[in-house]
């Protein structure tokens, strides 16, 4: 069995520099609204790119110093489910390794960030991450 094509599918390349999460975001928007999804929908995918894109900003220590999204609009006719791959030519990471930030811990600590990954997976419908020392991508969808 073959896969099916996109109805759509758009990448950037992006550097890592300040405010180019807000670029990304912008193509994730649109993307949504073509979808389908509402307001409030549109937004959880703006903030997950944002998220995802500041984590390989500060996380991947890549040497090209750029990111990679994928944007796939999936539908049998039309539209209506977005795929969002966001992959750098980092280290990588273990994500199984990855504490989870609890917010208890959060109140106290000077440092109150660590949130990014619970973020995405709170706004997306379904997040996986695939990660060696040839870099990270995380993949994370939403239906209409």
């Amino acid at each position: 069995m073959t896969e099916r094509a996109p109805l759509r599918e758009v990448t950037l390349v992006l550097p890592m520099a300040p405010d180019m999460e807000l670029v990304a975001s912008q193509a994730g928007s649109a993307l949504a609204n073509f979808v389908g999804m509402s307001a409030d929908r549109v937004d959880e995918v703006r903030m997950a790119v944002v998220e995802a894109c500041i984590n390989s900003f500060e996380h991947s220590r890549s040497s090209d110093r750029r990111v990679t999204l994928t944007f796939r609009v999936w539908g049998d006719v039309a539209p209506d489910r977005l795929e969002i791959r966001v992959h750098d030519d980092g280290v990588g990471f273990v994500p199984e390794q990855v504490e989870e930030p609890r917010i208890e811990r959060k109140i106290g600590d000077e440092r109150k960030r660590g949130w990014g990954l619970k973020i995405i997976q709170g706004l997306m419908d379904e997040v996986r991450i695939q990660s060696s020392s040839h870099g990270t991508t995380v993949i994370m969808s939403k239906s209409r």
